[in-house]
């Protein structure tokens, strides 16, 4: 059996982010030279268990100062 795997630009379109924040997310299952590559099961599994959004951080809010 064939694997397909999907490219960073087919990873960024499945999971609705920039091409350059998929390299941040997650470790391709495959590379050739240069380029990476995931099989969409790694890609459907790691997106049902992120975070939301606002989770692990970012940058604190300003107190109001009253």
């Amino acid at each position: 059996m064939t694997e397909h795997y999907l490219s960073v630009k087919q990873v960024g379109e499945r999971l609705g982010v920039k091409n350059a924040s998929v390299y941040k997310l997650l470790e391709p299952d495959a590379t050739i030279g240069d380029t990476k590559s995931w099989l969409p099961e790694t890609i459907d599994e790691w997106n049902r268990n992120r975070p939301g959004r606002g989770a692990g951080g970012g940058r604190p809010r300003k107190k109001k100062v009253e």
